[in-house]
């Protein structure tokens, strides 16, 4: 629901196949794996365990005298298989279905181009323009008529036999190829002395091509939206090759620029070179080699001056531009290497947390026995929220460079884990989570006279 919301003006009034769109939604339940899995098996582990204590087949195994934790060692190999093949998902499956059904959404957007003229009615999806067909099929039209109202000082209207439509590369223009038709032109020229006097013509052609701007339809936007996170296409050896990458150009576009920088002016920046730069020698020969001599200001005449500290201001100004510059590319690799890391450890992070919500699960559904979709239900939906709500956090506080990806990602890991270990040790004891006699034991200790 929340997909369709979210792309609901790109899937209406498309005329899509029922097949499109079910490709569409296999491709979004795949990637809502790391949301279902979780999940799924916290209540599964639950409804087992809960099951087994509620028929009291739990407490017969363990009067056999084995431990909870020998009850569960099937239960926990089937878990170990579920990682791999949850790594395996995380790895190869969700890369290639983010991958395609972002670049499915892109074509059904793309396809607004060719489905903005309708046979038999007027479209008005262009801003500026109104076009009507009589009959048409794909790219081809019979009987078309174009009113282009985009400049209010030259209206015109074209009528044609037939056309043929196609985009741009870019997608940026419309082009219509018309063939047998005419072209009324009229001004909305006022003249003063006549009154209002509209000027007007009208030609004939046999061939022609119109073409319709598409920068107020908003179709460009995809190349930014859905294309932002692209390392979510990516496997960990991708992700592993687009970190050296990265880093490498990181690299080479510092060195680049301090080279270029520091050879700009050797007065001004010498003193930072030598600073920053070990190459002294190349420094000094640039200094040698410099014919110019010193200057003192109270030598300028004060015309000359004020001429001279305007070219100083110009050439700070457009050194600070040129250094701000220098620092968005530098801030845009480091945030590129910030989301590969971040995918990276989401990739691992979703196999464990599988695991320790199955810790957290089985031994709660001993301690609660209870089974079947009530009160498991209601128990895992709670702690699933527990854990999507630190997940979420976690991911904010990495987008916003609270914490480093590693943190944030495992963050739910880190508060469950704990959780977990307690919960085993409470069910292998046969022990109730909350006893009431430590509560007002607790009770007396805090609110003593």
């Amino acid at each position: 629901m929340q997909f369709f919301w979210k792309y609901i003006d790109d899937l209406m009034g498309k005329g899509l196949d029922i097949s499109i769109i079910i490709e569409l939604l296999f491709y979004v339940s795949a990637v809502l794996i790391p949301l279902a899995l979780p999940l799924a098996v916290l209540l599964s582990s639950i409804m087992s365990m809960g099951n087994l204590a509620e028929h009291n087949e739990l407490t017969a195994l363990k009067a056999t005298g084995l431990s909870l934790f020998r009850i569960m060692r099937p239960l926990f190999y089937f878990m170990i298989v579920l990682s791999i093949v949850t790594f395996y998902c995380s790895n190869y499956v969700i890369p290639i279905a983010n991958l395609k059904m972002r670049t499915l959404i892109y074509d059904i957007q793309q396809t607004k181009i060719a489905s903005i003229v309708t046979p038999g009615s007027f479209s008005k999806d262009i801003t500026g323009y109104s076009i009507k067909v009589e009959k048409g099929k794909g790219s081809k039209f019979q009987q078309i008529t174009i009113y282009d109202k985009s400049n209010p000082q030259n209206l015109r209207s074209i009528k044609a036999d037939s056309a043929e439509a196609f985009k741009s590369v870019k997608g940026d223009f419309l082009f219509f190829k018309l063939f047998h038709g005419t072209m009324n032109e009229e001004s909305s020229a006022d003249d003063e002395q006549t009154g209002q006097f509209h000027p007007g013509r009208k030609s004939q052609f046999e061939t022609a091509t119109f073409k319709l701007d598409l920068s107020g339809f908003k179709i460009e936007r995809t190349d930014e939206d859905l294309f932002e996170d692209q390392y979510e296409m990516m496997n960990i050896f991708q992700l592993n090759q687009a970190t050296d990458s990265t880093i490498k150009q990181y690299h080479t576009n510092s060195k680049t620029f301090a080279k270029v920088y520091v050879n700009k002016g050797v007065y001004t920046y010498c003193v930072d070179a030598r600073t920053n730069f070990k190459n002294e020698a190349v420094i000094q020969d640039n200094l040698k080699q410099d014919t110019t001599h010193v200057i003192h200001l109270e030598s300028i005449p004060k015309s000359e001056l004020i001429s001279t500290y305007d070219l100083a201001i110009s050439k700070l100004r457009n050194n600070k531009s040129e250094l701000n510059g220098q620092h968005q590319i530098l801030n845009i690799g480091r945030r590129n290497l910030l989301k590969i890391n971040t995918e990276l450890h989401k990739k691992f992070a979703l196999c464990v947390s599988v695991l320790v919500l199955f810790f957290i699960g089985a031994p709660l559904g001993a301690i609660v026995k209870k089974g079947g979709f009530g009160a498991p239900v209601v128990i895992a939906v709670f702690l699933f929220m527990v854990y999507y709500i630190i997940s979420i956090t976690g991911e904010n506080m990495v987008q916003t460079e609270t914490v480093p990806p590693w943190f944030g990602i495992w963050l739910s890991t880190f508060v469950l884990s704990p959780m977990a270990l307690y919960l085993n040790w409470k069910a292998n004891n046969d022990l109730p989570i909350f006893t009431f006699e430590r509560i007002s034991r607790l009770k007396k200790r805090l609110f003593r006279k």
